[in-house]
């Protein structure tokens, strides 16, 4: 079980879906910047997944239209 250690900033919540899928995209960027992308949609839907946003065609899409579609 995972615990809350350190207090919950105001605001943390607040992003949107598409400022959340923005910053995907962006740390995807850096990663792909240094090399550390095998697989560009792969692993768009992972972390979409992990962020617990859709993780449909479309979104995998945009997420790669973001990144630059490399």
């Amino acid at each position: 079980m995972d615990t809350q250690d350190a207090p919950i900033e105001d605001g943390h919540d607040e992003a949107t879906i598409d400022d959340k899928i923005a910053g995907i995209a962006e740390q995807m960027r850096g990663d792909a910047d240094l090399g550390h992308v095998d697989h560009l949609r792969a692993m768009a839907r992972q972390r979409l997944e992990e962020a617990h946003l859709p993780a449909d065609e479309s979104t995998v899409d945009a997420v790669v239209r973001a990144v630059g579609g490399r």
